[in-house]
């Protein structure tokens, strides 16, 4: 599902009404977790938390003209999903996160390289989305982004 919005608030307020609460506590877990530095904002048509251009002013390689990227998430037509690229770039997050996930959800894991499928939303593990917000700060990823772009 494609929405056109100009902030995290308008993206949530244009997502079917079942999943509002859901995104808007998504939305408050990241904020509340993720260390300074990272902004929110709209990146691709999503609600997303990035590297600005005051902190690296380089932005992503793909399209440099884009603050780097680094969380976002979005209601799809049959599941809420969560992107993190550190997940993606450093094995021991991906590690950590597939041995905790079975802790505090009983559905299996529905993951791709960087994205986290829910498809039911009432098993949305916040608590575990705030720990793994909590893990990499922004020089830190800045630096694994580094490691594999320049290398």
């Amino acid at each position: 599902m494609q929405y056109k919005a100009t902030s995290p608030e308008d993206y949530i307020s244009q997502v079917p009404e079942d999943r509002i609460a859901t995104l808007n506590k998504l939305r408050k877990t990241i904020k509340d977790n993720l260390p300074a530095g990272f902004e929110e904002g709209i990146q691709y048509n999503l609600p997303s938390y990035f590297v600005p251009h005051a902190i690296y002013p380089d932005g992503y390689h793909c399209k440099p003209t884009e603050p780097l990227p680094f969380i976002s998430f979005a209601s799809q037509k049959h599941s809420v999903n969560f992107y993190h690229m550190g997940i993606y770039s450093k094995p021991e997050l991906h590690d950590w996160f597939v041995l905790e996930y079975p802790k505090h959800c009983k559905r299996k894991l529905d993951m791709g390289k960087s994205c986290i499928r829910f498809k039911k939303l009432e098993e949305i593990p916040f608590e575990l989305i705030g720990e793994l917000c909590q893990k990499m700060t922004v020089d830190e990823w800045i630096n694994i982004y580094e490691s594999a772009t320049k290398s």
